[in-house]
């Protein structure tokens, strides 16, 4: 197999592709042709000894059709009930889809809050892992029927990109109903141009990708750019191409698509600090001195209560919690060695003084550069 020209000394051997609702879904409901089309490309793609893992949109757009709305509903209960009739539908397709290949499909419903916590997040990943060693395909959305607002991802753009993450992808590949980004909005500007190539995302692509999402989707350009941004800081690349091509993948693999593809960062993170970074939601900070936060960012060491000037709110140990400067601006994330009750009795001090404090001393970091991802704020 190819190369593709943006990606170098790098073979392609685990994949996740994400279809958008715009792609798979037309006026009378699915787009058949369009989930037999990629169907028999990622089963191309695995006879070559490749792994692909699949998210898919069109549940909710599926069931809209289906039961006859003319668009979402927005009242959660309604929501829920129409991503039930149309999951059935979709997934229904894609087996039979797959089936003429003799490939065997999983369905896999995920929300955010199997991300966040890390036992349910190794088993999500040990579930994949294993479907992929029997050359099994998983076909992931958001458990729309279950989702509410504090635990949805929101779109299934952040949703690839946390599998991405999850399964230390090589590529993410997004599917949609536009070639790539454009220097303005294609659909009402005719002098739009394609930015086939960004090397790094500034704000300036968030604001030309603007948030306008699809009459069936939740997600628009700008969730695409915001995907990017996590994969691309964990060292993942992503492209970004029009999906209803006869041969969009393939021809991806080949080296002649057109899309935009975003270089990712030279080193790819942990994938223990992926889950840190993006996955885990902070219980809490701990705000430093300006020589902690000096020492944390630039030089890479552990945080020790000697730099610790105060704790927010409540944690106990092993909770993820953000590490703040002076001025409340995020750093990093970590996992504390000690309880915030105990890093308030101990904040300020020598490590060697830890033990007198407390009584005890299982550490002298309070949170160990191993268990800590630094963050940039925007």
């Amino acid at each position: 197999m190819k190369k593709n020209p943006h990606i170098q000394n790098n073979t392609i051997k685990r994949a996740v592709i994400k279809i958008g609702s715009g792609v798979l879904t037309k006026n009378d409901g699915l787009n058949l042709k369009v989930i037999q089309s990629i169907s028999r490309q990622i089963c191309h793609l695995i006879d070559t000894n490749m792994e692909i893992i699949l998210v898919t949109s069109g549940a909710m757009a599926s069931g809209v059709q289906k039961i006859g709305l003319s668009r979402r509903p927005d009242e959660i209960p309604k929501r829920q009930a129409v991503a039930a009739v149309g999951q059935a539908g979709l997934m229904m397709e894609y087996e039979k889809a797959f089936g003429r290949f003799k490939k065997n499909v999983a369905q896999i419903l995920l929300t955010s809050d199997d991300f966040s916590n890390r036992k349910r997040y190794l088993n999500a990943r040990n579930t994949l892992y294993t479907l992929l060693s029997w050359r099994i395909v998983p076909i992931i959305n958001e458990n729309d029927t279950v989702s509410v607002e504090e635990i949805e991802f929101g779109d299934n753009d952040n949703l690839a990109a946390m599998i991405a993450l999850l399964m230390d992808a090589d590529i993410l590949i997004n599917l949609t109903d536009t070639e790539g980004l454009y220097t303005k909005d294609p659909r009402i500007n005719p002098d739009a141009e394609l930015i086939p190539v960004v090397s790094v995302i500034h704000k300036h692509h968030e604001e030309i990708a603007g948030g306008i999402p699809g009459p069936l989707g939740t997600g628009g350009m700008l969730s695409k750019i915001k995907a990017a941004r996590k994969v691309t800081a964990a060292g993942i690349p992503m492209f970004i191409t029009k999906g209803e091509g006869p041969n969009v993948l393939l021809n991806f693999f080949a080296g002649k698509s057109n899309g935009t593809f975003f270089k990712p960062v030279k080193e790819k993170l942990a994938n223990r600090k992926c889950w840190l970074a993006f996955s885990s939601k902070p219980k809490g900070a701990v705000i430093v001195d300006n020589g902690a936060a000096s020492a944390i960012v630039t030089k890479g060491r552990s945080l020790l209560p000697i730099g610790i000037i105060d704790v927010n709110d409540d944690f106990q140990v092993g909770t993820p919690v953000e590490i703040r400067d002076k001025n409340h601006h995020t750093l990093g994330i970590g996992l504390v060695n000690y309880s915030a009750a105990d890093i308030l009795k101990i904040k300020g001090l020598n490590s060697s003084q830890i033990k007198k404090r407390l009584g005890y001393q299982p550490y002298d970091e309070v949170i160990h550069r191993d268990n800590l991802v630094i963050i940039t704020e925007e």
